[in-house]
């Protein structure tokens, strides 16, 4: 199962997490600053930056890890983690980089295993998870130079749509990066969140989105 949400993003970590509940549907708090010279439409998906070391088991049994630390983990210690969760929660980012660190770590090559696992994922943990992010939403380049990502689902996200902290995050724009965009996307607001399950892909809003199709 994948729960896709927009929600605001948040930059400190990609984190893994162990029977602490989703997210709440809504959620309010600050923004990301943006350094200067940065577009509003990065702002949607913001750099990487180095969170907290990986910590130490806590209330509600979560585990949580930086990616970029798990290659020097070890498999034998963190795929345990992963597969006894039952949620893994993935926050924002950098939604290229995210994914070339899940295919460094070999999370993503786990996966495919995972079926009972519940990926929820907020701004680049949403896009990760599709085919292409679209040339807008690209900053950090991978290296295989494009905008592909893991194609888990098979249509691509245009989160944070008309945000409050993103002015140029609006209908229009979002027609015009889906234009650019090889299969169908959405364009989804922070009251907004896309759940698959098997395939069948469901929209659950109290806000507003758009499906495009090519």
């Amino acid at each position: 199962m994948v729960v896709l949400t927009s929600l605001r993003p948040i930059s400190f970590c990609n984190q893994f997490q162990r029977r602490g509940g989703l997210l709440p549907h809504q959620q309010h708090g600050g923004g990301v600053r943006q350094p200067p010279g940065r577009s509003a439409r990065a702002r949607a998906c913001p750099r990487h930056h180095p969170g907290p070391r990986p910590r130490r088991r806590c209330g509600r049994d979560r585990r949580a890890a930086e990616l970029t630390a798990l290659p020097s983990i070890g498999e034998e210690r963190w795929v345990p983690w992963v597969r006894e969760a039952d949620v893994l929660l993935v926050n924002g980012g950098d939604a290229l980089y995210l994914c070339h660190w899940m295919r460094q770590s070999g999370l993503a090559d786990l996966l495919p295993s995972l079926s009972e696992t519940v990926w929820a994922g907020l701004s680049a943990g949403i896009m990760v998870m599709t085919p292409h992010i679209g040339e807008d939403f690209v900053q950090w380049k991978s290296p295989s130079g494009d905008d592909s990502t893991l194609g888990v689902v098979d249509f691509s996200i245009f989160p944070h749509l008309d945000h409050e902290l993103l002015p140029e995050n609006t209908m229009a724009e979002a027609e015009r990066w889906a234009a650019g965009i090889p299969n169908r996307a959405y364009a989804i607001d922070d009251e907004t969140a896309i759940k698959v399950i098997d395939g069948h892909v469901e929209v659950v809003s109290e806000g507003h989105w758009k499906l495009f199709t090519p």
